[in-house]
């Protein structure tokens, strides 16, 4: 009995660290596609780019510097 509980406690961790992950890997693109107008979504993704050169994109750091860029790109235009 104690080792079914200690196989499904290790099963629930895994699928939790991938349901973790899966999320992490999918909610940038959410936000772009749900949150962002299709004409600026192109220069959002070279700002990202441009500020994350990690394999996985650190979201709320990147965003905050695209703001920044969108914001000082609005200030200089206007």
């Amino acid at each position: 009995m104690a080792t079914f509980v200690a196989f499904i406690v290790v099963a629930v961790v895994v699928v939790f660290f991938l349901v973790v992950e899966l999320a992490a890997a999918t909610l940038p693109l959410l936000i772009v596609v749900t949150l962002v107008p299709p004409g600026e979504r192109r220069e959002l993704a070279e700002v990202l780019a441009a500020v994350d050169h990690g394999r996985r994109l650190r979201l709320w750091p990147a965003l905050r510097a695209a703001v920044r860029a969108r914001r000082w790109r609005d200030d200089r235009w206007s």
